[in-house]
């Protein structure tokens, strides 16, 4: 059976504190930039779609930020989430190696995201917004923002990728149980959508024309402020209310990763695993590697150039320094919606660029066969997002198994396939296939990159 390694639910046991590993990176992030001016943006800048204490989140370099009380009275209701050693994954595998998973299915969306949707959602109410406007791929971050609105008591619109909307009917349905109103992007509701169903009536969308789309919205009402699931500073702080609790889990299991394993789209989960156990290893503690993995139909880590970049497809941001596709790159319609993004956190993006982090990238079949082959080992039917950390876990077990190594590995279980349910019914029917994005489309996004 399973181990389950998992504290008493009480206030004790949840992070006080989250983590910003910017306070102990041996090189700091290169700046944000006006698209206008390409000087560092202020404040001031960034005051139109967030409220100030998300700003000063981002651009802070203090190694820990107070999580408010109310924020940690929710998260009560889920956390700390449970830790598992994956005995049964071991044995089916032969491998040596002790494989440990973070679960973080039993949130009341079903994934890791509301660690930040709770805390931007606090943070909104507190400046007086009274409506939030965000995207969504795969229905994770949107139907986490939701549940936020209703517990805060905001107004939530989400603009959800198309393919994502037509592909997962369930998670547009959590979130209009929770109040808010979901669109497919592109929309006929934005100058950004119009102009995008223009050019191609037949979008399939992708999470850069779903920014725009929110951002205009935020951006053209003062009740309104964006709020975004990935990729931003301050969105991976709270995520790491996750590797913290980690820490102290496998502190009273006697044991420490030897490897930590987290899938990547914008990078928010796999921060939220891997960056405190990298920063206590900047700071002289235990070293180990750490693993992003991505979907070989977007890989922007493994693909895309390190540069400068907009967020959006609509170029309504400012310009930040990552591993882009170009942000005119539009990926294949692959079932892990919520990894179809063309650039990777900033963050992220510098600790890969500084040799602090590994990547690599896995077609869908493959992980969806992970994903299958762990659901019945351990009982857990994983999102599609989150078979790309199964993958690359057994990956690691296996190569332990040939190399005799007996090392301990870590993953982010980020949610649970229960609204995913259609994409196994096909992959069980043999209808999904590895989808290849366009090089020469590729080749012409990257072309398009800001001149800096």
């Amino acid at each position: 059976m399973s181990d389950s390694i998992k504290y008493v639910l009480d206030e004790s046991r949840i992070p006080r504190q989250w983590y910003n590993l910017a306070a102990d990176l041996p090189e700091p992030l290169p700046p944000v930039l006006h698209p206008g001016t390409l000087q560092p943006i202020g404040p001031a800048d960034l005051a139109p779609l967030f409220p100030m204490a998300l700003i000063l989140q981002e651009v802070t370099t203090e190694r820990e930020v107070e999580i408010p009380g109310p924020v940690r009275d929710v998260y009560r209701q889920w956390r700390p989430t449970p830790l598992y050693r994956a005995r049964r994954l071991e044995r089916a595998l032969q491998t040596p190696a002790r494989i440990y998973y973070k679960y973080e299915g039993v949130s009341p969306a079903g994934s890791h995201k509301p660690n930040t949707a709770v805390a931007q959602a606090f943070y909104n109410k507190e400046a007086g917004v009274r409506r939030l406007a965000t995207e969504t791929g795969a229905g994770q971050w949107g139907s986490s923002l939701a549940f936020a609105g209703a517990l805060f008591g905001l107004d939530v619109t989400v603009f959800m990728v198309k393919v994502s909307y037509d592909q997962k009917p369930y998670r547009r349905a959590l979130m209009e149980t929770y109040g808010a109103r979901c669109i497919p992007s592109p929309s006929t509701e934005t100058e950004s959508g119009r102009r995008i169903l223009a050019a191609s009536p037949d979008s399939n969308g992708s999470l850069g024309i779903a920014i725009s789309e929110a951002v205009e919205v935020a951006a053209s009402r003062d009740d309104t402020k964006y709020s975004l699931g990935s990729v931003l500073n301050h969105v991976l702080l709270h995520q790491t209310v996750i590797g913290q609790e980690a820490i102290a889990q496998l502190e009273m299991a006697g044991d420490y990763p030897d490897i930590v394993v987290g899938c990547t789209g914008g990078g928010s989960n796999f921060a939220g695993i891997a960056f405190p156990f990298l920063g206590a290893q900047l700071r002289g503690g235990r070293a180990a590697r750490f693993v992003a993995v991505e979907p070989a139909a977007c890989p922007s880590l493994t693909r895309g150039r390190y540069a400068y970049d907009f967020g959006d497809t609509g170029h309504l941001t400012p310009l930040v320094k990552m591993h882009t596709l170009g942000s005119t790159f539009i990926p294949p319609g692959f079932h892990a919606g919520g990894l179809r993004y063309h650039g990777m956190a900033p963050l992220v993006s510098h600790a890969h660029q500084l040799g602090l982090i590994e990547a690599r990238a896995y077609p869908q079949t493959a992980c969806f066969e992970a994903g299958v082959f762990f659901a019945r080992h351990e009982g857990i039917v994983p999102a599609p997002e989150a078979n790309h950390a199964v993958k690359g876990a057994i990956d690691e077990a296996v190569r332990c198994r040939e190399e005799g190594a007996s090392r301990a590995i870590l993953f982010n279980l980020c949610g649970h396939g229960h609204f995913d349910m259609q994409a196994y019914m096909d992959f069980t029917a043999g209808r999904i296939t590895d989808q290849a994005y366009d090089e020469g489309e590729l080749a012409m996004a990257l072309a398009g990159l800001p001149q800096v």
